[in-house]
């Protein structure tokens, strides 16, 4: 449909003689609905994954009725095509409402259905729609007619709709908060497949009772014309917090850079200690504690024993084989090479087309980079499974600290949804819990080094002695964490392998991390792609 013709839409609605309950099986409203206007509308959207890319055409992959009795809305899985020959699935449930004063920013198409006038829209936009979709799920009620399944956790019970309301911004997915208590979160991109984040969550919190994720409560899901379940929304208790780990962290860095400045810190005669050594308090020297503080070691310990008893609540499971651990093997390394060869070429490619834009040391760092490609791919191939005694399970695969919520003096673990870059399958694969500790190790890295870049002003010392602090603290940090996680684990008997075999898969693991980062970078902020070089150069030169 031509540019023209959705503008002549968008200035008169169109008509349908079709009653709304009939609508989608218009052959002509479908034609109407899919066209310029739709991919006007969606493009501008906060979950809409596909900006990157060029938007070819979208197809009605599949429709479905969300109703209770007169109350009809439609959730549409929608097929997004693009140019370069891929394409990716959304949700959007859609109403229909004829007051003129609703909706105005979210209308998606102007129509007139049996003479009456209004608009489609995104139907999470409707209170009705939120409060059906809440009652169903305590009713736990399965329609067969059209195909969605709500489930309700026993933990449920003698609950009734009280308010709604979106709970902020969010990118890829949209989360209500209901009775200020409970968050539905619909996911918008989505797979023909149960969604890792509602699997994950609801073994953690209701098969095996882990106290530090919040609460499965219930979901929804639909068995499409195939047969295949599909999340499209799953529903949490509300945790009260005060925020996230990653900018709680900001705001700590902060005071501890300024505390050089305040406190006369000599940053060449601070003690240095070796990356990756396994340290406890006492093992940090009292220099170290003056300039940074007791209280950040501490919280960082709690962070650790955390992440260890999320990773041996996921290793603990005999019975379910989609979360029993298993050992590493050919497939696995087969699989694991392919994808890394081909994420390495991808980025080497683009650093030679983004050199131009680096200088100073991140410039220094990308020339190091290229001369050390063969040296880099080498350690990508070198991972020879056979060598391994330790086990593989199911991990969060996403893990940094934007994914951590601090409440009081303790943190809880989120959105298990896996890497973004990633298929459903790949992010169901066991992994090494090794690689959830290299990525929260990343976030680590990101925070110090953000709080430098954010705060260039602030602080007085030059950017070598900035920098050199600020590997020194990572040092400390990645220590401290491993003193306390590898005993924590080591204690629940989950095996992660003897000390040469966690260094390696550590390193491994934080080396495809920062490649990964790397690409992101270069295309998005240039002058941050020095954080994920220096830790590739880190790992490259240990």
């Amino acid at each position: 449909m031509s540019k023209q013709l959705a503008k002549n839409i968008l200035q008169s609605p169109y008509n349908f003689n079709d009653k709304w309950e009939d609508l989608l099986d218009s052959e002509e409203f479908i034609k109407v609905f899919l066209s310029d206007i739709l991919e006007d509308y969606i493009v501008k959207q906060r979950w809409y994954g596909g900006k990157a890319s060029k938007l070819k055409y979208i197809e009605l992959s599949e429709y479905f009725k969300m109703k209770q009795g007169d109350e009809v809305y439609y959730g549409l899985i929608l097929e997004i095509n693009f140019v370069e020959a891929f394409y990716q699935h959304y949700f959007l449930p859609i109403a229909f409402v004829s007051d003129e004063n609703f909706a105005k920013k979210d209308r998606i198409l102007p129509i007139s259905i049996k003479g009456q006038e209004g608009f489609i829209i995104d139907a999470i936009n409707l209170e009705a729609f939120r409060r059906l979709m809440f009652e169903q799920i305590l009713i736990g009620q399965n329609g067969n007619e059209t195909k969605v399944q709500y489930h309700k956790s026993l933990l449920l019970n003698n609950v009734n709709y009280e308010s709604s309301r979106f709970m902020g911004l969010e990118q890829s997915n949209t989360s209500i908060v209901f009775n200020e208590k409970y968050v539905l979160k619909f996911f918008r991109r989505i797979y023909v497949d149960k969604n890792p984040d509602y699997e994950m969550s609801r073994f953690l919190s209701e098969k095996k009772d882990f106290k530090n994720t919040p609460k499965f409560l219930g979901s929804i899901n639909i068995v499409d014309s195939e047969n295949s379940h599909i999340t499209i929304a799953l529903m949490q208790e509300m945790v009260p917090n005060q925020g996230d780990a990653w900018e709680y962290m900001l705001k700590e860095l902060h005071t501890v850079f300024l505390n050089l400045e305040h406190k006369r810190i000599d940053v060449d005669s601070l003690p240095t200690t070796e990356l990756f050594l396994r340290l406890g308090i006492n093992d940090v020297p009292p220099q170290i504690i003056d300039w940074v503080g007791l209280n950040l070691f501490l919280k960082i310990q709690t962070l650790a024993k955390r992440t260890a008893e999320m990773h041996i609540t996921l290793g603990s499971e005999f019975e379910d084989t989609a979360f029993t651990p298993t050992r590493f093997n050919g497939d696995y390394t087969v699989w694991l090479k392919n994808r890394l060869l081909y994420q390495f070429q991808n980025r080497l490619n683009t650093i030679e087309n983004n050199l131009h834009k680096l200088d100073g040391l991140a410039l220094e760092l990308a020339k190091e980079f290229l001369d050390k490609k063969n040296k880099i791919r080498k350690r990508f191939v070198k991972f020879d499974w056979t060598k391994l005694k330790g086990e593989r399970i199911r991990v969060h695969g996403d893990y940094h600290l934007g994914q951590i919520l601090v409440k009081d003096d303790d943190f809880y673990i989120l959105d298990f949804e896996g890497e973004p870059e990633s298929t459903i399958r790949d992010r169901k694969v066991k992994q090494p819990p090794l690689k959830d500790v290299a990525g929260l190790f990343r976030s680590f890295h990101y925070a110090i080094y953000a709080t430098i870049f954010n705060n260039s002003t602030e602080f007085l010392g030059s950017q070598e002695t900035l920098f050199k602090a600020a590997e020194l603290l990572y040092n400390y940090f990645t220590g401290v964490f491993l003193g306390t996680y590898v005993a924590e684990v080591q204690d629940a008997n989950l095996n992660i392998g003897y000390h040469q075999e966690r260094m390696f898969i550590l390193e491994y693991c934080l080396l495809e991390k920062a490649v990964y980062e790397l690409g992101y970078e270069l295309n998005s902020r240039p002058r941050w792609a020095l954080i994920p070089l220096k830790g590739i150069s880190n790992i490259i030169n240990h």
